[in-house]
């Protein structure tokens, strides 16, 4: 990556930009050359132009009439392919350097934690992927080469007035220190405008992601002219906020505009006066007002310009917070090295001879694990858990909605970190594992799913380095998913739509649970996963389940006990504590919570109590 971490605003962020630009360097250079070529050759033609005035229109040498014009075609055709190469090259230069930050920002999303997406609107995230991103592109492509344009045109046509005739040149000087006076009152008005549209613009953005990702509650309750009121409202602002910049542009741009009018009267009265007083030729103020528009041209374009400065350093602003965010899951530098030694040292001790370096084998242990989000420590999630699971057992999980259920097999997998206590995989602490190792090793089959919009073999084999079409097929049939995808008109190269759109939620949940299985992992978690399934179809799943060829531990989070019936440790939580653990039959006879939420199922599906008992 080419992150550079100082996050000082608008005075860092040309030397921020600069390493993604820094390999497009030479082509920047090549438009460097030719930009002086075209400004050479821009800086001739009024001379030429004076020199056709002065000789053959004043002083009737028709026979250099054709000299001249052959020279001044020549100039032109030399400035137009000069400045086609240099335009061409500044584009490359742009898209590329545009390239290479996308794709750290793209890895940088990749590399953050729940907690950044938790607290980070996805309309946010894309305006910095889209919006601002081009913003930069147009600064390195376009503005970048036109700012300089005005500023060699701007200082090159003065230098070439004053030589011609200093006292109208001089004239003209004095309405310099109003341009900059208004153009740098334009800038710093200009600078928090462009913060706030590109806020009210990601607000927006956020809203319509919301509303497409969920139009089909929207419509259940038919709440589409409430959405469209709050969306309007949301469009409003983005307008309002326009209209600010609108208007700090109309403040002070007439008078830009009006200075550069003011310009074209001194050089016609003041020019015209010495022309009559003979101390200037008629050619030479044909010349000087070539100059003139010369100047006037970045005079017009500066406001626009600087508009598009701003603009540009507001995108820095939010892509460099972005690129400056840190995960709170740092892992090890010697991470690898360390596991390694660890498991060596158990092997050697006798503790387990399955360990095998590089692979986790799937034993866990909690050894008082407590967890509190970042932002509110106050309220802790999880409280002193401390429970065991050897390899290849199966761990059931219980409890109310928000008891922590989740969170504990996030941990697992170390999407969080605990606030006190370890969690241990082979008797390492999480946090000493490879991220990658781990999480490719520990498989999370949550209850709300996710499908690519891909094939539905793509998606089974989204974690298989290598597709293995029968081994693909083998884990939907285990999952339960290989009848009814064989039912559908293109079997496994079916296209699901955007996060499976024309699924039932069982068949999203069983194609997830092929996922998982197909990567082979040590440790499945299964995430209340059959909730959408028949009860029959959840009984084969756990058959299948039971018949996989390697032993993996399975750690199972269900509302209904018969999902987690055959445990060999069942946890009950209660506002993050484990209030009660044993096996099923253990906690029956204990007549405690577990026998509670048997007796109320046992109630409910009468007709299948005789499923519930050994």
């Amino acid at each position: 990556m080419y992150v550079n971490t100082n996050t000082n605003t608008t005075a860092n962020n040309y030397r921020w930009i600069m390493p993604y630009c820094r390999p497009d360097l030479p082509r920047v250079a090549g438009a460097a050359v030719l930009f002086i070529v075209d400004k050479i050759m821009v800086m001739m033609v009024p001379i030429i132009a004076g020199m056709i005035v002065d000789q053959v229109i004043v002083n009737h040498h028709e026979d250099r009439l054709v000299r001249l014009c052959l020279s001044m075609v020549g100039v032109t055709a030399i400035r137009v392919c000069a400045r086609y190469g240099y335009q061409m090259l500044m584009e490359r230069f742009g898209q590329n350097s545009i390239f290479r930050l996308v794709s750290d920002e793209y890895e940088k999303l990749h590399g953050l934690d729940f907690p950044y997406f938790n607290h980070t609107r996805t309309g946010d995230i894309m305006s910095r992927m889209t919006s601002d991103t081009d913003a930069i592109r147009h600064f390195l492509s376009w503005v970048l080469y036109n700012a300089t344009d005005c500023i060699f045109l701007f200082v090159g046509s003065l230098i070439m007035m004053f030589t011609i005739d200093w006292r109208l040149a001089l004239a003209l000087a004095c309405i310099t220190p109003f341009l900059y006076y208004f153009t740098r009152g334009l800038s710093k008005h200009a600078h928090p405008l462009f913060f706030d549209i590109r806020n009210s613009l990601a607000r927006m953005n956020s809203m319509v992601e919301e509303n497409i990702e969920g139009n089909r509650v929207v419509k259940a309750f038919v709440r589409e002219p409430y959405e469209t009121k709050v969306f309007d409202t949301h469009n409003d602002d983005y307008m309002q906020r326009n209209m600010k910049l609108a208007y700090n542009s109309r403040k002070y741009m007439p008078w830009m505009d009006g200075s550069s009018f003011i310009l074209q009267l001194i050089t016609l009265v003041f020019g015209g006066w010495l022309i009559i007083k003979g101390t200037m030729t008629l050619g030479d103020l044909v010349v000087f007002n070539s100059y003139l528009w010369m100047i006037d041209g970045p005079v017009r374009q500066s406001g626009w310009l600087v508009n598009d400065i701003e603009r540009f350093n507001a995108s820095c602003i939010k892509i460099r917070s972005l690129l400056t965010s840190e995960s709170n899951i740092i892992e090890r530098v010697d991470a690898d090295a360390s596991v390694n030694r660890a498991l060596q040292i158990r092997k050697q001790v006798g503790e387990s001879a399955s360990l095998t370096p590089g692979r986790i084998s799937g034993e866990i242990r909690f050894e008082h694990v407590s967890f509190a989000f970042a932002d509110d420590p106050q309220t802790p999630i999880l409280k002193d858990l401390d429970f065991f699971v050897p390899v290849g057992s199966k761990l059931g999980i219980l409890g109310e909605t928000g008891a922590g259920k989740s969170t504990l097999v996030n941990l697992i997998a170390r999407f969080y970190d605990p606030t006190a206590g370890r969690v241990l995989l082979d008797g390492i602490d999480a946090r000493d594992w490879p991220i990658a190792q781990l999480r490719s090793q520990v498989s999370i089959v949550a209850q709300d799913t996710f499908l690519f919009s891909d094939t539905i073999g793509s998606n089974i084999s989204f974690g298989m380095d290598a597709r293995d079409e029968q081994h693909v097929r083998k884990m939907a049939s285990i999952a339960g998913a290989d009848s009814f995808i064989r039912n559908m008109p293109e079997g496994y190269n079916t296209i699901v739509g955007e996060r499976g759109v024309g699924l039932s939620g069982g068949q999203k949940q069983r194609l997830s649970l092929a996922r998982a299985l197909a990567d082979d992992p040590s440790i499945l978690i299964l995430d209340d996963t059959t909730s959408a399934v028949d009860m029959e179809t959840e009984a084969l799943i756990q058959e299948h389940l039971r018949e996989l060829d390697s032993k993996k531990t399975i750690v199972t989070i269900a509302h209904r006990i018969s999902s987690i019936k055959d445990c060999d440790l069942i946890l009950v939580l209660e506002h993050g504590q484990i209030v009660e653990r044993g096996n099923h039959e253990q906690l029956v006879a204990a007549h405690g919570r577990y026998w509670e939420i048997y007796s109320k199922q046992l109630g409910l599906q009468s007709g299948q109590s005789a499923g519930y008992e050994d």
